[in-house]
């Protein structure tokens, strides 16, 4: 045919290659074929009469004619689709026969031309690729061998039919085609070409789908079941494998899809940190295909496990493709793919993911479906085993290949399931990891509003629970679809059994999936509510535990307490409806196969079908096999229903908005303005018309000092962050960027370094908070501790800069936090620095000094904008900006407003009067003259020096108990012993062992009087229906125990949990991560509710049903304990040695999980400072690597169940093989054909039921850690009891306020040295009491000693002449009121805020003083930048509501400017006139009106230039203000002077 003539669309379909000759055999034989269809249709009457011809020419390789007395057109269309016919045989033989001879050709023809060697030649490129080779492969092998059996007649008894011809050579014909076909398809796809491999996988296909639907045909109208016509069912599977792989995946050389290349890393860094740690990551990614088989790869870590505990670092890394890094890399490259196919629809991250894995899920859906047929094929050969017994044998052995095939076919099936479990596990590990990567990447870029709708403690829901139900469903997802296919089967099987009354079997399965319907719908509602329940709940929890040491200092522990436990009474309410949901489901499917047998025994005895020993044990066998399956559609349905509201949760908080990225430019060089905005209007949320900046007008020169001042809540801080580009914009002009590329709102140049106004310190080393992801630079370094005042305080510190500090820098003093903030920034030598307030929490000569050498030293050349309340340092700025009700009012130097601008004027007098001196006007705006080096040095240090003891891992944060070895029935004694477990766990238990013994007796009775002519049937229909409607009951009780069983623990659990941990002294929180607290809340309580009661339920039953299958197998052939005995003490052995490593690795998995929730916690918290400084990446490297981690132990946990399972099966065949060769062995009769059948169906089911078993063992056994988790915070150490109920001070103590310290000494920890060393002083009752002191010098925690957040460790204190060591913690801290250092806002209401307790009216709020409540209204809403000084002013409206006799502030008003601060301080010395008032100040001029001031020192003290060596925590100094003032040399009087000499002087 010519180049330009177009073929028909066969002959095109049929062509591999056009680069080689045609194969001609192919094109004649389908013209031959068209044209007799053609000739068929024109002449029917020739066509029969040709037919008939044809028939009787093939009558002697038939053994007779093909249609004889029929029609020969019809006949022969019908014989055509029954494999039993020679007419199917000769069609089916003609085109295995065409088949291999074109591609015997076609490999003939294109093999040499490559000139490959072996290894070239031949690639299995993927999982798929290789289970389709090998599959087909096999498949043709046991189609020869089954063909070679047939020509050897000789072996078939004398009554057994002997093979005509046509049978034989089908059987070879198909064997020699598949045996091809896998070896033409291990070839490289290159070498034979796409478009060969894509039409012989259609083309098998179809004709595979011939031949199964000739097989099934066969097998419904004959009612018969061959060993040819399985193998004819199966032929389909290897076609459909084929299909797909040539479809989708050829992935080798040129034809190498992006999935494949998304496997690997995409960044140079990834790649390296995969080639460093290759030589430590898991066997799984170099095993062969046996190891990966058989788990063999799994056996050192196993070992290691039995011989040792494992740590962490025993657990080889995750393969390259497991890896958080590269899962997300692929799931973010197919959203860009379908982004880009989709450009104006929002691609959905379900399909993403599900495109992600399809081929993991496909080829774990093969093994799942092989699964399937292998379990289908027991009834099958259990029929033929009763008919063996009954004498009706095929041929002479067919008892012991039967056993054999049983051996094998539980093999297989072992082998294909736990391929199953573990690929789609492992998918679920991958899901999960890139899940929590995306969450992780998430909270990084979520905007303020969306922060609003998802607070920390969801964002930890969402990784900690959520991801990890995910993770869960692709385990069960195949279950959805093969529970279908083995009913379909099943159903197949009973029609073969038991005729039309499987149609009653298929009315009670549909009846029960439709009455599950609304089932279901309620338990994904409840579901969805549960989940919510449990956000608020976590969201209550995490707030109190993070500010725990206020609700200690207020008293407030049990008001929260009960809201929490309120809270989770809700949680109870729907966990109760969703458990009780979960019961009737699990009700439902366990009585179906009750009911299904109920009502095919009846429709068989109204359809007058006759019962004997073979079809009634067939049928029963069937459904014991299915019943499994069945019984776990609840448990399926719960899972997919968790799943479904997870990924719901997950899929909405993805979506949320996100900051705009566009604001800053990161590198522009030589810009003459590194800040720029115009015009534009700022509001957290994003409504225009009410914004929180407005108007906003700044222009920032390179190397500008600019000033923002302004009174509380005037919008300061909301400034800095609107530079930081955290605030939406919401009005405004746009400028014209620079680079026309980018569509800048607010143009922001360089690099930013940025300190915000409360401190942000991670868990870690002081070194690794300042150096914050950056290479160590020696020299930088110490300039950086010098010019911070940060070098004494590191000197103090047990391991200095290595010094471990705690979660949110516990064991740092404020000040010591702002400095090691201000360290972080000056490290990191940027451009911009950003500074809200840093010297609040400082005292004024620290401020001073870090004024001089750090913003106009260090900073010197840098743009710096500063937030400050400190009127003192405002002279020498270039520019001031003075703020008020978010506008910026006025902008220019500080004398052009001082003698220009009103609302300056009132600030500055309002600084003189605070500080009581006369004038401002004659400062000059000069820059700072410095104060003396050796002044400096003197008080901070000059040099720092590494330590010289070495810092131990364990400092103050302790690293994470765990449970260590085998814990024994400890944990499960412990779940069982809480609120009456042990009744409801003993009628869990007795109602199976009930239930099951009705099953027993339901099958004996059908056993021993199936075939007695004494018993009518109906007698026999009856009495096994009436057990078997008895036994439902005792499954509704068993049911309804575990779910009070579950509830009651919970409630127990919890209880305890919660009372320990708000009993828990301050240490507790300081040293515990807070991530490990709500990884145990979360998590842990989350398994502890939804999972164990319901796995002890299973568990349970499992056990009890695999030890009755084996008793009633052993009854019935006693021989089999000779086998079983063994392999019970063996299986034994076996789990023992796989709990030895398993039990670490999910404790270890604990532990790692604690550690992502930490890290996350601290993000979220810090999120701001991270963006500041653009340490997103590195902070997103380590939640990955803390996200493989967690997954390793995980992953080794899933594997080693599969690995103990694979065993455990094989034995279980082993015993199942033995007991039917001892029952072939034995003579006909032995055994009644009843009792034969009773045996092996349960028999067969004992694999499924002894697996199921020891599975749900070993899940109940990885479950039950979490109660372990649990019950470590269930009894931590509390302190001092709240109440003594002997011992309670009068209603109205104390009515004096007066306090005495005697030698008081205070240490954190046993082991930690002095923090106060002996003081000695009496406050008398309502004097004020002013203490000062350098920072560091103890002030916070000697008013911490008066709360009893310390107990002393030597001393006493003795408030009003009651010691305050005898009393209960409540009525001592609830007669105290403190405004602390660190002040703090619930989520919540103003009103809320003002009065959490609910204790007064409004109208007893609106009395308290006016000016304070209108400050308070005035700055609300609150934006998240700016709240210390607005908490500050709530917490002195609490404490007046509460008129108590003694207050406490502790640095109170550092945060808040001095005109506010001076009406404060007359509110408290009016309103507080007669109460002890006792104050820690930075602002000298607030102690100056005390009666008494008490002076700490800090170590090192510099009086008039005399160096005095003193231990921190002692006090120097007592008395009266004017008297030390008075004093020749008094520190106090030092202080003072300092302070105005810098306030006045303008020495900064």
């Amino acid at each position: 045919m010519r180049p330009g003539v177009r073929r028909r669309a066969w002959r095109d379909d049929a062509s591999s290659d056009r680069s080689t000759p045609r194969s001609q055999p192919a094109r004649s034989f389908f013209r031959l074929l068209l044209l007799l269809l053609e000739y068929c249709i024109k002449q029917p009457s020739a066509c029969d009469n040709s037919f008939h011809l044809l028939g009787f020419w093939m009558m002697n390789f038939c053994g007779g004619p093909i249609c004889s007395g029929r029609a020969a057109v019809s006949c022969a269309w019908k014989e055509t689709f029954d494999s039993s016919t020679c007419l199917n045989h000769l069609l089916v033989t003609g085109i295995a026969t065409l088949l291999v001879i074109i591609l015997a050709l076609q490999l003939f023809v294109r093999i040499p031309k490559r000139r490959a060697s072996t290894g070239q030649l031949v690639a299995l490129v993927s999982p798929l690729h290789l289970g389709a080779v090998v599959f087909n492969g096999c498949l043709g092998l046991v189609y020869l061998g089954l063909g070679l059996w047939m020509l050897g007649g000789s072996s078939f008894n004398q009554d057994a039919p002997v093979y005509l011809p046509h049978w034989w050579l089908l059987t070879l014909a198909q064997g020699f085609s598949l045996t091809l076909v896998s070896f033409a398809f291990s070839i490289r796809a290159r070498i034979l070409g796409e478009i060969f491999v894509w039409f012989w996988s259609i083309f098998l296909t179809i004709y595979a789908a011939y031949i199964c639907s000739s097989a099934v045909v066969y097998m419904l109208v004959d009612k018969k079941v061959t060993m040819k016509a399985c193998l004819d069912v199966l032929f389909l599977p290897g076609g459909l494998l084929l299909l797909v792989h040539g479809v989708w995946h050829i992935k080798d050389d040129g034809y190498e899809g992006t999935e494949n290349a998304l496997c690997k890393p995409l960044s140079t860094e990834t790649a390296v940190g995969a080639v460093d740690s290759e030589g430590h990551v898991t066997p799984f990614a170099k095993a062969g295909f046996f190891s990966v088989m058989s788990f063999w790869w799994l056996n050192p870590l196993m070992k290691m496990g039995y011989e040792k505990l494992l740590e962490e670092k025993d657990l080889p890394l995750l393969g390259v493709t497991d890896r958080a890094y590269n899962q997300y890399l692929m799931l973010l490259e197919k959203l860009d793919s379908k982004k880009r196919l989709q450009p104006h629809g929002t691609p959905s991250v379900f399909w993403t993911i599900i495109s992600c894995h399809k081929s993991g899920i496909m080829v774990s859906g093969f093994f799942a479906l092989l699964k399937v047929l292998t379990l289908s094929s027991g009834p099958v050969l259990l029929k033929e085993f009763i008919n063996v017994s009954l004498g009706k044998a095929n041929f002479k052995y067919e008892g012991y290949v039967l056993a054999a095939a049983l051996f094998v076919c539980k093999c297989c099936e072992s082998l294909s399931e736990r391929q199953w479990f573990f690929r789609a596990r492992r998918i679920g590990l991958q899901v999960r990891s890139f899940l929590s990567a995306a969450i992780y990447k998430k909270q990084q870029r979520l905007s303020s509003s969306a922060k609003m709708k998802h607070s920390s403690g969801e964002i930890m829901n969402y990784v900690t629970v959520d991801a990890y139900r995910i993770g869960e469903f692709p385990y069960w997802f195949h279950q959805t679809w093969t529970t279908s296919v083995q009913l379909c089967i099943a159903l197949a099987i009973l029609y073969n059994a038991v005729g039309l009354a499987m149609i009653a079997s298929l009315l009670v399965i549909i009846i029960t999936v439709l009455c599950n319907a609304p089932l279901a719908k309620l338990q994904h509602k409840f579901q969805s509510k549960l989940m919510e329940a449990q956000d608020v709940r976590l969201k209550a929890m995490s707030e109190s535990l993070i500010h725990m040491k206020i609700l200690k200092l207020y008293a407030w522990e049990t008001h929260f307490k009960k809201v929490i436990e309120g809270l989770r009474e809700v949680e109870y309410k729907w966990l109760s409806a969703f458990q009780l949901r979960r019961g009737y489901n699990s009700l439902l499917f366990w009585s179906s196969p009750v009911l299904v047998s109920a009502a095919t025994f009846l429709a068989c005895y109204l359809l007058k079908i006759p019962l004997d020993a073979s079809n009634v044990f067939t049928f029963v066998a069937t459904l014991r096999l299915v019943q499994n399956p069945i019984r776990q559609i609840p448990e399926v349905i719960g899972v997919v229903i968790q799943a479904k509201v997870a990924f719901t949760r997950i899929a909405k908080f993805l979506d949320a908005p996100e900051l705009n990225e566009q604001v800053r430019k990161k590198y522009h060089v030589g810009s003459e303005y590194p800040i720029e905005i115009t015009s534009c209007s700022f509001s957290w949320n994003e409504s225009p018309s009410k914004p929180t900046l407005k108007n906003i007008n700044l222009v920032v020169r390179t190397g500008e000092k600019v000033a923002i001042c302004g009174e509380v809540g005037s919008g300061k801080s909301t400034l800095l962050a609107a530079v930081l580009g955290e605030v939406p914009k919401t009005g405004g002009k746009n400028l014209i960027p620079i680079d026309s590329s980018l569509n800048l709102q607010i143009q922001v140049c360089g690099k930013i370094a940025y300190v915000s106004q409360n401190a942000w310190i991670q868990t870690g080393t002081l070194q690794d908070n300042i150096l914050f992801g950056s290479s160590m630079d020696k020299q930088r370094y110490q300039d950086t501790l010098l010019k911070c005042s940060l070098v004494k305080d590191l000197e103090l510190l047990p391991y200095g800069d290595h010094t471990q500090i705690g979660e949110r820098g516990v064991n740092l003093s404020g000040g010591q936090k702002q400095r090691v903030q201000l360290a972080r920034a000056l490290y990191q030598n940027a451009d911009i620095y950003l500074l809200d307030d840093p010297f609040s929490a400082v005292d004024a000569h620290t401020a001073t000094s870090i004024f001089n050498e750090y913003v106009m030293g260090a900073l010197s050349d840098k743009t710096v904008l500063l937030v400050t309340h400190q009127v003192d340092f405002l002279p020498v700025f270039d520019c001031i900006l003075l703020m008020s009700d978010g506008e910026i009012i006025r902008s220019a130097p500080y004398q052009e407003l001082l003698a220009h601008c009103q609302e300056f004027q009132g600030l500055v007098n309002a600084h003189k009067d605070t500080i009581g001196i006369s004038d401002h006007n004659d400062v000059p705006p000069k820059r700072a003259k410095g104060i003396p080096t050796k002044e400096i040095n003197d008080i901070h240090g000059s040099r720092y020096r590494e330590p010289v003891k070495s810092s131990p891992v364990d400092q103050l944060i302790k690293r994470e108990e765990r449970e260590m070895g085998d814990t024994g029935l400890k944990p499960y004694m412990l779940y069982l012993c809480q609120k009456k477990g042990f009744l409801y766990g003993f009628l869990c238990v007795t109602s199976h062992m009930i239930f099951l013994a009705a099953q027993i007796s339901q099958n004996s009775w059908m056993a021993a009087n199936v075939q007695n002519p004494s018993v009518s049937t109906l007698k026999l229909i009856s009495v096994y229906i009436a057990i078997g409607v008895c036994s439902v009951f005792f499954i509704l009780s068993r049911t309804l125990s575990a779910i009070v069983l579950g509830i009651q623990t919970s409630r127990s659990l919890f209880s305890q949990l919660l009372n320990s941990l708000f009993r828990a002294p301050m240490s507790f929180f300081d040293s515990t991560p807070l991530g490990r607290v709500l990884s145990r809340v979360s998590s842990d309580l989350s398994i502890i509710d939804l999972d164990v009661p319901m796995v002890f339920m299973f568990t349970s039953s499992a056990s009890l049903n695999a030890y009755s299958n084996l008793g009633v197998l052993a009854v019935v052939t006693w021989q089999v304990l000779f086998v079983s005995v063994p392999m019970i003490v063996l299986a034994i052995a076996l789990q023992r040695y796989y709990l030895a490593s398993a039990k670490e690795l999910m404790r270890i998995n604990g532990t790692t999980k604690s550690a992502l929730a930490n890290h996350l916690g601290e993000s979220i918290f810090g999120a701001v400072t991270i963006r500041a400084f653009e340490e997103e990446d590195s902070f997103f490297a380590k939640n990955l690597e803390l996200v493989d981690k967690n997954a390793g132990p995980f992953f080794y946990n899933f594997a080693a169940t599969e690995w103990l399972i694979q065993r455990l099966e094989t034995m279980s065949a082993v015993v199942l093989s033995f007991s039917a060769f001892v029952m072939a062995l034995l003579p006909t009769g032995t055994f009644s054909p009843g009792f034969v059948g009773m045996a092996l169906s349960y028999g067969l089911s004992l694999n499924v039921s002894f697996v199921n078993s020891i599975q749900r063992q070993c899940s109940l056994a990885n479950q039950i850690i979490s109660v372990e988790r649990v019950n470590q915070y269930m009894d931590v150490p509390s302190e001092g009891a709240e109440v003594i109920e002997g011992n309670r001070p009068g209603p109205d103590w104390p009515q004096v306020g007066r306090v005495e310290l005697e030698d008081l000494k205070i240490r954190y920890r046993q082991d930690s040295p002095l923090v106060l060393h002996g003081i000695s002083c009496t406050f008398e009752g309502g004097h004020k009491i002013g203490i000062v002191g350098r920072t560091g010098s103890g002030k916070t925690t000697l008013i911490g000693a008066l709360f009893r957040l310390v107990e002393p460790a030597g001393g006493t204190i003795i408030i009003d002449s009651v010691d305050i060591t005898t009393i209960g913690l409540h009525d001592l801290r609830s007669r105290l009121g403190i405004i602390p250092q660190d002040p703090t806002l619930f989520q919540g209401t103003v009103r809320y805020n003002l009065d959490p307790l609910g204790q007064f009216s409004d109208q007893q709020i609106l009395e308290v003083r006016c000016l304070i409540v209108y400050k308070v209204i005035h700055f609300f809403p609150f934006s998240p930048y700016s709240v210390l000084d607005k908490c500050q002013l709530i917490e002195a409206v609490q404490e007046k509501e509460h008129g108590l006799d003694s207050m406490v502030l502790d640095e109170a008003t550092a945060s808040i400017d001095n005109a506010t601060d001076a009406i404060l301080q007359k509110t408290i010395r009016t309103e507080f006139k007669d109460s002890t008032v006792i104050t820690i100040a930075h602002r000298i001029p607030t102690v100056m009106d005390c009666n008494m001031v008490l002076v700490m020192s800090d170590g090192y003290i510099s009086i008039a230039h005399t160096k005095f060596n003193l231990l921190p925590g002692k006090v120097v100094e007592y008395d009266k203000p004017m008297k030390l003032m008075e004093s020749e040399g008094s520190l106090f009087r030092e202080l003072v002077k300092e302070y105005w000499s810098y306030a006045s002087s303008g020495n900064i």
